[in-house]
């Protein structure tokens, strides 16, 4: 099957993503840390600052820790989270063990709080306030510690295509240069075996420039579900019998 088949496969699955009704997102398999994930509207800061922790470790634990503080300080109302110092909050990252960089990202949580309360009046979902660009919100996120361009625009991307946050377009949300993400792309033939980050990014730009990011999600659930690294579960992958990597496996 040719390239252009398969990319369009992925954008078609993509959509359906993208068009399907809201339904709260399951960031952790906790009920309670995903309720207060998915609280934007009362909680927005909960989502940002998961997003500033999500960093060389699971997604999963790193998701987590707002709850996490959350249950310890006993709410996670942003007046709250200002009441916490710095050595506060490494302090409770370290006995809690909540990352891998423990002291580091206490810090960055701290700083995360810190430029929520001053750019954006302690009112986080002013970051995607009023329909703005796409690349807006990716440079917004760009401007908290820690996130870089991976972070960025997979939190561009949850905000469009999960929660339904209205943006003038969806040009600047990039494909996150995920593990799961590339090995898909790889084994589809999309890229080389030895591609960069900007190569998997260049790509999905040139196959889908107005929505980059609109493989994100498809191509991650195809390498956590069925194309693993070793032992990939072909038969069950709705591109079974169409991928390339079927054809020499």
């Amino acid at each position: 099957m040719s390239h252009d088949s398969l990319i369009e496969i992925l954008v078609n699955r993509g959509n359906e993503l993208l068009q399907r009704p809201y339904e709260p997102n399951v960031f952790t398999g906790n009920n309670e840390a995903d309720a207060l994930l998915n609280d934007i509207s009362s909680h927005p800061h909960a989502f940002v600052l998961a997003c500033v922790m999500d960093r060389q470790i699971k997604a999963e634990r790193a998701w987590l820790i707002p709850y996490h503080i959350k249950s310890e300080i006993g709410g996670f109302e942003f007046e709250q989270l200002m009441t916490l110092s710095p050595s506060y909050l490494v302090s409770l990252f370290q006995k809690k063990s909540l990352h891998r960089f423990n002291e580091t990202m206490a810090l960055l949580f701290y700083d995360a709080i810190k430029l929520i309360s001053n750019k954006y009046d302690g009112n986080a979902s002013l970051i995607w306030a009023d329909k703005p660009r796409s690349a807006s919100i990716v440079r917004r996120f760009l401007e908290f510690k820690g996130i870089g361009v991976k972070i960025a625009t997979m939190a561009a991307n949850i905000l469009s295509r999960d929660f339904k946050i209205p943006m003038q377009d969806r040009i600047c949300i990039d494909i996150s240069p995920d593990v799961q993400v590339k090995r898909v792309f790889i084994r589809l033939g999309f890229i080389h075996s030895q591609a960069t980050n900007d190569q998997l990014i260049f790509a999905a730009r040139e196959f889908h420039p107005e929505y980059p990011g609109i493989f994100d999600l498809s191509a991650w659930e195809i390498g956590r579900q069925w194309c693993r690294p070793t032992k990939p579960d072909c038969a069950n992958c709705y591109l079974d019998g169409i991928c390339p990597k079927c054809f020499t496996t």
